[in-house]
């Protein structure tokens, strides 16, 4: 958060006498902010708006996404405005989603908006090649590499400097965070940058790309020992370290965990490797392997009956991969975006996915990174 700016997500007290400071008229009751959640079926969504103020002026925010995992952020006032008419824009924001199905509830993550949001950093995360199930056999008996769990949540890299903490995406940009996700990384001392996932409001860290120091041309063995003593030197509840096997039994019993928990996947790091930023064309020394299958695509075309055709990059240009149902407590993508897709397997002969789910938006995600290599294909047609 930069200096001289404040967040309704703040203790309350300290925004009040802020607000007082620059309004001294305005009451107390003028700030709002509201949690609205939808819960049908296997949907359970979250969705937070609020009225902060912006110098002697006001902003609405709001932040949404599904309960659990990272919050999307944004504005609906693109330059400040006065009271009257941020309440005006609040109380359509709520009136537009309860008429959808929302109900105001307690529960939700307050999200940590940043001015400089969609800012390019300069900060690129390492990102992993997957593997197959032999190579996942080959490595629980490789003591070079260690084991983690693959979290389901989004990839952010968390900067601190002095006071300012900063979520950066996969891409290098900006992005906002849960405000308990910042207030954590406000009580470990010194300046850092960690790497890690963000699901609901927790960030689950596995890396550390600095630490004063440039760390990341150390072999990821020093950069874990740097890791667990900072995470080690403060008390806080937010930022958590994933839990890491080294050995083979260990690898072994975490490996069975996960599964019997039905966790996303495992992934596998070079502990002799150094941090570099990218993904391999092919192989690396962090690898993943998901237990079940989910990829990245196109929307090509909007249909009827709530559905759309999805597309991927293939050697030959864009080609189908089928049709995916949208939810109705969920907004129809538009054209050219992205989205993330659950399904059981690909069908080898035409490559349309089966049994494909929707499960939202990847704005992290450009269209020319949707290919067709993501496929994964049912192992009876792999085997013909």
């Amino acid at each position: 958060m930069a200096s001289g700016s404040f967040s309704l997500f703040q203790s309350p007290q300290t925004t009040t006498n802020k607000l007082k400071l620059i309004m001294p008229t305005l009451v107390e009751e003028t700030l709002d902010k509201t949690t609205l959640y939808y819960r049908e079926g296997g949907s359970d969504k979250v969705y937070q708006c609020a009225i902060e103020p912006a110098g002697t002026r006001f902003v609405v925010n709001f932040a949404f996404g599904r309960r659990g995992s990272t919050l999307n952020t944004g504005t609906k006032t693109n330059v400040p405005v006065d009271y009257d008419a941020a309440r005006r824009i609040y109380d359509k924001l709520v009136k537009e989603k309860t008429a959808k199905g929302y109900t105001p509830g307690p529960n939700g993550t307050p999200c940590h908006n940043s001015p400089k949001e969609d800012r390019f950093t300069g900060l690129l995360p390492q990102l992993l090649n997957p593997i197959d199930e032999a190579e996942v056999n080959r490595l629980l008996t490789n003591d070079n590499f260690c084991m983690q769990e693959k979290f389901d949540g989004r990839r952010i890299l968390i900067q601190k400097q002095g006071s300012a903490i900063t979520g950066i995406n996969k891409k290098g940009l900006v992005v906002g965070l849960p405000e308990s996700v910042v207030q954590a990384a406000q009580c470990l001392p010194g300046d850092f940058v960690l790497d890690g996932e963000c699901i609901g409001d927790n960030f689950f860290v596995f890396d550390m790309l600095s630490n004063h120091t440039d760390l990341r041309v150390l072999p990821y063995r020093q950069r874990l020992v740097q890791l667990y003593n900072l995470i080690a030197s403060a008390q806080q509840r937010a930022i958590r370290l994933v839990e890491t096997a080294f050995k083979h039994d260990e690898k072994q019993l975490l490996l069975k965990d996960l599964r019997t928990a039905r966790k996303e996947g495992v992934v596998f790091k070079l502990l002799t490797a150094a941090y570099t930023p990218g993904r391999p064309n092919s192989g690396g020394p962090q690898l993943k392997h998901k237990f079940y299958a989910t990829l990245s695509a196109v929307v090509a075309k909007i249909n009827a009956q709530r559905s759309v055709e999805i597309r991927l990059l293939g050697d030959d240009g864009w080609q189908a991969a089928g049709n995916v149902t949208i939810p109705a407590n969920q907004s129809v993508p538009q054209l050219g975006q992205v989205v993330e897709i659950r399904y059981l397997y690909a069908h080898k002969e035409s490559s349309v996915l089966y049994q494909p789910v929707f499960l939202g938006l990847r704005s992290d995600v450009e269209p020319m990174e949707c290919l067709a290599t993501q496929l994964k294909f049912k192992a009876e047609e792999d085997a013909c």
